[in-house]
């Protein structure tokens, strides 16, 4: 809310337009949006302690408020030179004399307001969610994958992780010169003693002429027989890409020659150039055996489908769409299980909110679509559902940009709590992905800047919401 708003109006008399002038044309420069205000660049892969945040970069963005206060005092140095009592005082004295009677009362509350805020004493929902120290207690550790200042590529988006046990995981992204450039690969590193190997190539498309396409949006899954399989798009442009998929037995050492992802033979679907697997986010398997992939479509409208498999992914049932991408446009879903057999799936949109569809029976039908109370900005989010019966969701709490990045907690898959702020800063903090690993804690990877891959850990035991 801006209270300069309200000031300027003459709601508060012009002598209190006078006298304030200074104050709210300092808080009309952005007091409502903090990411505005004049700070330092945030340096990536800075590293979270459990009990204390060192980086300089995190001091920064916790003393945001300070340096907000500072700011105003710089601004209005006759409001620096008075204390806090004599500033209320004044401005209560200044809107009793100047104001009319009937709205008396009002302007005095107005005044009270923007003093309050001008110094730290109201917050608003939008403030939580972008304030930094919002869970910090939850954040066990903050890695980059590779140093964004040598970075194997230019360009880097979309990442993945696995675990695989004992300490050790596997990540994976497309990176290249920008984003649906020729040369854009799949590029996997792996965790292991304690940080993470140089990244390399694994996956490239090229024409029978030797020349590349890109790749797209690799999806890490452990399958039911232990292997490990890296999902991913390529040849063309979302709209008309094909869904390949490689395996290893060795944690990454080595890789199978790429497959393409089968249709059961079995089924029929009306979409085309189905299956591409997993679109962006992992599959989830089901206590009878089967695999569930989110996935989805762009060519005629963004709709929503799933891919089953009953024989550990050597075929894939499409199931779908679920809408019909022009009432609601959706793609990147993620899946959560809820009691009783049943699965809800969440994921991104054109139209300012995740949307959620729930599955009464394990992914074989579908019903109807609807948006949640949850801001998206048109970007990717992940989800998992924690070995406790939580859920938890990874994405941007906003309907516009890629900032902030946030951590929200639900019991039943509807009601969402945020408690975690990834990031806060201006820049983009985009496409997350998430895991709980055997040990319990939960491993969040996503894009920072399109210039790293920043590997966070959580420990859910510490997340406050239900």
């Amino acid at each position: 809310m801006r209270f300069a708003a309200v000031l300027s109006s003459g709601w508060c008399g012009e002598g209190v337009g006078k006298a304030w002038g200074p104050l709210w044309r300092a808080a009309a420069a952005g007091y409502d949006r903090p990411t505005r205000w004049p700070q330092p660049e945030p340096e990536p892969g800075f590293a979270f302690q459990p009990a204390a945040f060192q980086s300089a970069a995190f001091q920064s963005a916790s003393f945001q408020s300070v340096r907000q206060t500072a700011f105003l005092r710089e601004r209005v140095p006759e409001w620096a030179q008075m204390d806090s009592q004599e500033r209320s005082r004044g401005a209560m004295d200044e809107c009793a004399q100047t104001t009319r009677p009937v709205l008396r009362r009002l302007a005095m509350a107005v005044c009270l307001g923007v003093v309050r805020v001008a110094f730290g004493g109201c917050a608003t929902a939008n403030d939580a969610v972008t304030d930094p120290a919002l869970g910090r207690e939850a954040v066990v550790f903050r890695e980059q994958v590779f140093p964004a200042d040598d970075r194997p590529t230019p360009s880097c988006h979309a990442s993945t992780i696995v675990d695989l046990g004992q300490g050790e995981f596997v990540a994976a992204w497309f990176g290249g010169e920008k984003e649906a450039a020729a040369d854009v690969g799949i590029w996997v590193a792996r965790h292991s003693g304690g940080h993470w190997s140089r990244p390399q190539e694994v996956c490239v498309w090229r024409d029978p002429d030797g020349s590349r396409r890109p790749c797209w949006n690799p999806v890490l899954f452990t399958m039911p027989d232990g292997s490990l399989a890296l999902f991913y798009k390529a040849s063309g442009s979302p709209k008309s890409w094909q869904g390949l998929v490689r395996t290893t037995a060795d944690g990454g050492a080595t890789w199978s020659e790429p497959q393409p992802i089968r249709p059961d033979p079995r089924t029929a679907t009306t979409l085309a150039g189905v299956p591409v697997g997993p679109v962006k986010n992992k599959p989830v398997t089901l206590a009878d055996g089967a695999i569930v992939a989110p996935s989805s479509t762009e060519d005629d409208g963004w709709r929503v489908h799933f891919e089953r498999s009953t024989d550990g992914g050597k075929t894939w049932r499409v199931i779908g769409p679920v809408n019909d991408g022009r009432a609601i446009a959706a793609i990147q879903p993620s899946i959560l299980r809820l009691d009783g057999g049943r699965l809800v799936a969440l994921g991104r949109t054109q139209n300012k909110r995740l949307f959620r569809v729930e599955s009464p029976d394990g992914g074989l039908t579908w019903g109807e679509m609807t948006l949640t109370d949850l801001p998206n900005p048109n970007s990717g989010t992940d989800a998992v559902t924690l070995a406790d019966g939580r859920h938890l969701l990874v994405y941007n709490h906003t309907e516009q940009g890629r900032s902030p990045l946030n951590v929200a907690i639900s019991g039943d898959g509807v009601a969402w709590t945020p408690v975690v702020t990834l990031e806060s800063a201006p820049g983009e903090y985009s496409y997350p992905a998430v895991i709980q690993a055997a040990d319990g804690l939960v491993h969040v990877t996503y894009t920072w800047n399109r210039r790293t891959i920043v590997h966070v850990v959580l420990d859910p035991a510490k997340l406050r919401g239900r």
